[in-house]
């Protein structure tokens, strides 16, 4: 590879928690390391602050970047996709907006440089495992995504805590979701066939909730007769998500909603990813049926000196792991990327993909 096609210089926009996990991860990998907000925030290295919907403050931001990743919720995404159309450098973001996640496409096609959205954890690492255990199957009776970020020890009828984007959680929770249902795409309503599930011999449930599959619909349509997401929660939790929504009527006043759980739900330091996907098939047509799966627990992790929760370096992790199988030359430098393209053993070969293998329970 020759040395000017590396990625020596990326800007991380959004510096939450995850943002600038991402960044701490970049630097300590040796990358130099550009990040931006609109808030004033301490960081690893000294922040821009400015209005990040702003074309010519982000243009100047990304001056003499490689790439870019955006950290920011969904609804303020487009401008940085733009910034780096405009600069014709790398584009990576965790969103699991479907709206945004297909304008990213459309910007793909005539991109100079890689756009991978959905680099998380729901969409992204569970795609990519998914697609894996798919391997080597010739006939596929369904493939199922399940996961879950949860506080380790959950309070109250929700049972939950928003340690994440509560603008992603109200979005997931409200869009329609797509899924294969005897070999046909559809969409259904989110919130929506409620299952129960016991991993590590725990009690939850999980019901659909929309983006966590990214394009695995697309890709496994006329592969596989059923396909679909769902989201891991503590028993009840989708109940009373239903009642707001529906019987209080907060479908239509997502805004006030997000306000609501965010003061009633609080973030908390011990949490838990649960990731759990499994496929059923059979490698050969007169093979017996078989189920493949991948159950992991993943709990908080100290990166660098400082603490961090599940949801947070799990998200980071992923979303730096695709920015270096492009820069190491393993994905292509131009063009649209699904989650599910990204081999799995390559994945976690990367400096920050093996800690999806270390940390197992």
């Amino acid at each position: 590879m020759q040395e000017e096609e590396k990625i020596k210089k990326v800007a991380v926009v959004g510096l939450g928690v995850i943002g600038d996990l991402v960044l701490t991860m970049l630097r300590l990998h040796g990358m130099e390391v550009v990040g931006i907000d609109s808030r004033e925030v301490k960081s690893i290295v000294p922040a821009r602050k400015g209005d990040v919907t702003d074309e010519k403050f982000l243009l100047a931001c990304l001056e003499d970047c490689d790439a870019v990743v955006s950290c920011l919720p969904y609804h303020l995404t487009q401008h940085v996709v733009d910034a780096a159309l405009e600069k014709e450098i790398h584009y990576f973001d965790a969103t699991e907006d479907v709206e945004i996640t297909n304008l990213i496409r459309e910007r793909a096609k005539t991109s100079k440089g890689v756009m991978i959205p959905q680099c998380g954890l729901a969409p992204g690492f569970i795609g990519i495992v998914a697609a894996h255990l798919a391997q080597g199957f010739s006939e596929i009776d369904s493939i199922k995504m399940r996961v879950g970020a949860l506080p380790q020890n959950p309070s109250g009828k929700l049972s939950y805590a928003v340690n994440w984007s509560v603008e992603g959680l109200v979005n997931e929770y409200i869009e329609d979701c797509d899924i294969i249902k005897e070999g046909k795409p559809q969409k259904i309503a989110s919130l929506g066939l409620l299952e129960p599930l016991r991993i590590n011999g725990s009690e939850y449930e999980a019901f659909t909730t929309s983006g966590g599959l990214g394009t695995m619909t697309e890709t496994y349509q006329d592969l596989a007769k059923n396909l679909d997401y769902k989201s891991i929660r503590y028993p009840g939790h989708c109940e009373m998500i239903t009642f707001l929504l529906d019987e209080l009527q907060m479908r239509d006043k997502r805004w006030e909603l997000m306000k609501i759980l965010k003061d009633a739900l609080p973030p908390c330091e011990q949490d838990k990813v649960l990731v759990y996907a499994s496929v059923t098939g059979r490698r050969k047509k007169e093979s017996e049926t078989e189920t493949v799966e991948f159950v992991k627990e993943y709990g908080p992790k100290t990166i660098n000196g400082r603490p961090y929760k599940a949801i947070a370096w799990t998200t980071a992790a992923a979303i730096v792991s695709a920015l270096q199988l492009v820069d190491l030359g393993y994905l292509p430098k131009n063009g649209f990327i699904k989650q599910e393209e990204i081999p799995y053993d390559q994945f976690i070969w990367t400096e920050y993909g093996k800690l999806f293998s270390e940390e197992e329970k």
